[in-house]
């Protein structure tokens, strides 16, 4: 992989969950804002369920002074109403790893990229995308195996991108 190949794919941190997230660093580095994506990230595939962890969770980033958005390649029919009973704002239909959404997210948080992270399961389309726009990029490993059959086979390219990127870790 050329170097600025692997620079757009590699994310800034790679963590187990969104649980893991370390607002506090994130903060101390002038992040502001968090972008999320939904499917696999916030809640398992194809489940809209609010979960009290998730809801109470998210309240506790708001109440810590960071603006969230969420940008999906879903549709509002099937999103939506999750966002809505998170009240957070949401940018269907997103394309990603487009950068069309991503700036249409810093819009409505009034916030630049180097204010922003995007948190995410997919290389291809969270890591790409938020990477492309300068985002502060965090991938987590997703939820569940149960996902759209698209998803699946970006999965074993994914694996690939990994292992490379993990071989190009300099120690220390």
């Amino acid at each position: 992989m050329s170097p600025t190949f692997t620079k757009l794919l590699a994310p800034r941190q790679h963590l187990d969950s969104i649980y893991e997230l370390n607002t506090a660093g994130l903060h101390a580095q002038g992040i502001r804002g968090i972008i999320f994506d939904m499917d696999n990230t916030l809640v398992p595939w194809n489940d809209r369920a609010v979960y009290p962890r998730l809801a109470s969770w998210l309240a506790h980033l708001r109440e810590g002074g960071f603006q969230l958005c969420i940008v999906s390649n879903n549709s509002r029919e099937r999103g939506g109403q999750l966002a809505c009973e998170l009240d957070i704002p949401a940018i269907w239909y997103a394309v990603k790893p487009r950068r069309r959404a991503f700036r249409k997210a810093l819009q409505i948080m009034e916030l630049t990229a180097p204010e922003t992270a995007v948190v995410g399961d997919q290389i291809f389309t969270d890591v790409l995308g938020g990477n492309r726009l300068g985002l502060y990029t965090i991938l987590v490993v997703p939820i569940t195996d149960r996902e759209f059959i698209w998803t699946r086979l970006m999965r074993r390219l994914e694996r690939i991108v990994l292992k490379r990127l993990k071989g190009q870790k300099k120690p220390g």
